[in-house]
Parts: structure tokens; C-alpha cells; sequence
């Protein structure tokens, strides 16, 4: 491997903030300047329950992030993990690095207990649900939303 998955730490600041700006702009998503650094605080902060890895390259240059957030469930006494955004840079693409991402994220929650991994993609994100595809399955479910604020 040419690259390393590891936990955000506080000095990533900036390489994960060039990522998560790629990541919004890939979805056409603009968002706030307070959000991305309540976001940011959340990711370092041990006590809340939102978490990132990123990839680096040997160089120490951000291939792209893994933004995840643990809960509790009803179906279950253990948690789960909702693999709430993860983004490579086209860098950094067709090197594995998603599947390795899910597969830290399987490793970690082996380790920690979790009852399940989810995550959803839009269902036009094709190079994604390749990825997916191999390493997981597709449930049945269907996804509805109401949005109660603005942000």
C-alpha cells in the first residue's frame, strides 16, 4: 500500500479541511463556515460521538477522509456506525482506498463491539457502489427525508 488510514488528529486541521471542502463541492453542497468548524471540533473533541480517519500518501498528502458517527440503536444494546461521508481525491482514486476505509471501520468496530456498519451513497454514484457492492450488501430499505431546519 501506498497510502495509510489512520484517526484525524487536531494537527490534520488543514488536510482534512482541503478534503471535506472537496467532498461539499463534489455534492454541490455549501455550507457554512460555523458548520465546517463545529464539524471540525466534534471530530477532535474525545467526547462526542462523530469521528474521521484520513488517508495520507507517503508524502504526507491528504488522499481523502472517512467522517463517522456512533449511536446507540433500538434493536439492539450495542452500537452502530453510520459512515456519515467519505471522500477520495482523484489523486487518490483507484487505489483502494475506500475499501480500506470500510474495512478500518470494520476492523475498528470488530474491536469495539458494534452491532452493525451502515452507510447510503446517492444512487447515481456509480464508482462508489462498485466499491460497495463488493464489500457489503444492498438492503431493501428506501430513504425519505423531511428537513426541519436550515442551516
Amino acid at each position: 500500500m501506498d497510502f495509510d488510514i489512520r484517526p484525524v488528529v487536531a494537527s490534520d486541521r488543514e488536510s482534512w479541511l482541503a478534503m471535506w471542502s472537496e467532498y461539499c463541492a463534489f455534492y454541490h453542497v455549501a455550507l457554512a463556515e460555523r458548520i465546517t468548524e463545529s464539524t471540525w471540533r466534534r471530530i477532535i473533541a474525545p467526547d462526542q460521538p462523530i469521528h474521521a480517519l484520513i488517508s495520507m500518501d507517503g508524502d504526507g498528502k491528504p488522499l481523502g477522509i472517512c467522517n463517522y458517527v456512533c449511536h446507540p440503536n433500538t434493536w439492539s444494546e450495542q452500537t452502530v456506525c453510520y459512515l456519515e461521508d467519505m471522500y477520495v481525491a482523484p489523486h487518490g482514486r483507484q487505489r483502494g482506498i475506500a475499501t480500506a476505509f470500510i474495512q478500518a471501520l470494520t476492523q475498528l468496530g470488530r474491536e469495539q463491539n458494534w452491532f452493525r456498519l451502515y452507510w447510503i451513497t446517492n444512487t447515481d454514484n456509480e464508482a462508489a457502489r462498485i466499491v460497495y457492492e463488493r464489500v457489503a450488501r444492498q438492503t431493501e430499505h428506501v430513504r425519505y427525508e423531511i428537513p426541519l431546519v436550515q442551516s
